[in-house]
């Protein structure tokens, strides 16, 4: 069995890579800011680390890590990190985004390339998990939902949003079985959709009326810079927003290959996350 670090280990995605891995009977050690207060399941050890401060990597790494399931979130790039995992490791998982197919511009793919960067060039062994948006995003309109109506921009842009629990389940594979080397894996969900159907999807599920309502561009524009705090980031989803209502976001069939089985669709998303949309207080995501 593989022993594993995952960083990250208590994101949506991250939760569910430490999950799947100790059912398999691997090794898991988290790194986490705060051992107290981390939920992590029975059997899997926690590491007290931070990647703002590379160096406290090494206890966590230290030991016979074979593998690293890597989630960088948002924080300053510090290309130590890297050095650390390859000097310890000889595999790495990291969560991506589609870099290959987002304008070169977009804050998120600048961040994300630099990242990919440093992993080539380090010797590890590595895989690119290059989600495209998660499901788990739509926990945004949440607010909304309850009130019966979604506003928001481009109800006709199509989108191919992935479920986390696929995500996770191709970077399980990646880290615990040879072949996965050198592979970008773009993942999507089954198919495409208008922005507008997973409101109806939400209402159907939840067994309410929830009616869309669209949002000029520049209202939303005002809104999500308020919300978010980032006028570049809003600016460039409003351009792929924009640009998926002629040429939908893009479904690739890589959950099925690396699983072999098809991926979750976005009705099994909402029916496994029905209780966040009932809660208030939860809609901290970017659709």
């Amino acid at each position: 069995m593989t022993k594993v670090l995952v960083i990250g280990a208590t994101g949506s995605v991250g939760r569910h890579v430490v999950a799947s891995l100790a059912e398999g009977g691997h090794e898991v050690r988290a790194l986490v800011r705060d051992e107290a207060t981390s939920r992590l399941p029975a059997g899997v050890e926690a590491v007290q680390g931070d990647l703002t401060r590379p160096e406290s990597l090494e206890p966590a790494l230290a030991g016979g890590v074979e593998a690293v399931y890597l989630m960088w979130p948002g924080l300053p790039v510090r290309p130590r990190v890297v050095e650390l995992i390859a000097r310890h490791a000889r595999r790495v998982v990291y969560l991506s985004t589609d870099v290959a197919d987002l304008a070169d511009d977009e804050p998120a793919v600048v961040f994300h390339q630099e990242i990919e960067r440093l992993i080539r060039r380090s010797g590890l062994e590595w895989t690119f998990v290059r989600a495209i948006d998660f499901a788990g995003n739509l926990l945004a309109w949440a607010d909304q939902v309850r009130e019966g109506v979604v506003r928001w921009p481009y109800g006709r842009a199509r989108r191919s949003l992935v479920h986390e629990r696929d995500i996770a389940d191709v970077a399980v594979r990646a880290l615990t079985e040879d072949g996965h080397g050198g592979a970008a894996y773009v993942l999507t969900g089954p198919e495409s959709l208008s922005h507008a159907e997973p409101a109806g999807i939400i209402g159907e599920e939840l067994g309410v009326a929830v009616r869309w309502e669209e949002l000029p561009p520049e209202t939303a524009r005002e809104e999500l810079t308020a919300a978010w705090g980032n006028a570049a980031f809003v600016a460039a989803r409003l351009r792929a927003w924009e640009s998926f209502t002629w040429e939908p976001e893009r479904v690739t069939g890589t959950v099925r290959e690396v699983l072999g089985r098809p991926p979750r669709d976005v009705r099994s998303w909402v029916r496994d996350h029905a209780a966040g949309f009932r809660q208030a207080g939860v809609s901290t995501g970017r659709p």
